[in-house]
């Protein structure tokens, strides 16, 4: 297993062993919250009633359902492999580590605080800097979607981004001169009801 993790990880652009990369799943895996195999219990039982009528199955994962911790679990081990510290995100602007920290504070890039440092998504630099219109998104998103949320959606394609016939993702769009007030207007909605 470890050569075929290795080959994937590799595939994927990622710099790490099979073992640093378990390590990692294993760390986010402690950190997220607990499985809870009856999602029945999450609600009274007059909630559950009402649930249950519209048609919600509230009896659990089955063995053969998919294990949706497990997808996000491996997104959050990516996420926090690929991105890049306070130092990293320097050195690829060419300015001082003061820089990068005033960028976070003033929401000029978006980051996290991990065990007390602060890490930055990969998706929001290029091999020149900055990604372009990055500021104007930025401004959008809202402030209560994690960082997971925000790579998510710039890493998807979105209908409303066509790159030629295709569906492009917000990165893609913008590193192809589009107009980021597009992007913002989509950034915007994340979190709310569809």
């Amino acid at each position: 297993m470890t050569l075929a993790l290795e080959t994937v990880l590799a595939k994927a652009g990622l710099r790490v062993t099979a073992d640093e990369f378990l390590t990692l799943v294993e760390d986010v895996a402690k950190r997220l919250a607990p499985a809870h195999p009856e999602p029945a219990t999450y609600f009274t039982p007059e909630q559950q009633v009402a649930l249950t009528d519209v048609g919600l199955d509230l009896g659990g994962l089955r063995e053969d359902d998919f294990e949706p911790r497990a997808r996000e679990l491996a997104a959050r081990a990516v996420l926090l492999d690929s991105a890049l510290t306070v130092s990293d995100a320097a050195r690829v602007l060419d300015v001082d580590t003061s820089r990068i920290r005033h960028r976070l504070a003033a929401g000029r890039l978006a980051g996290w605080k991990d065990r007390g440092s602060w890490r930055l998504p990969a998706w929001q630099f290029t091999e020149n800097g900055v990604l372009p219109g990055l500021e104007t998104v930025l401004a959008a998103m809202p402030d209560d979607q994690p960082a997971l949320v925000l790579a998510g959606f710039m890493t998807t394609p979105q209908p409303d981004l066509l790159l030629g016939d295709a569906p492009g993702t917000p990165r893609a769009w913008l590193l192809a001169g589009g107009d980021p007030r597009r992007v913002a207007a989509l950034a915007a909605m994340l979190g709310t009801p569809a």
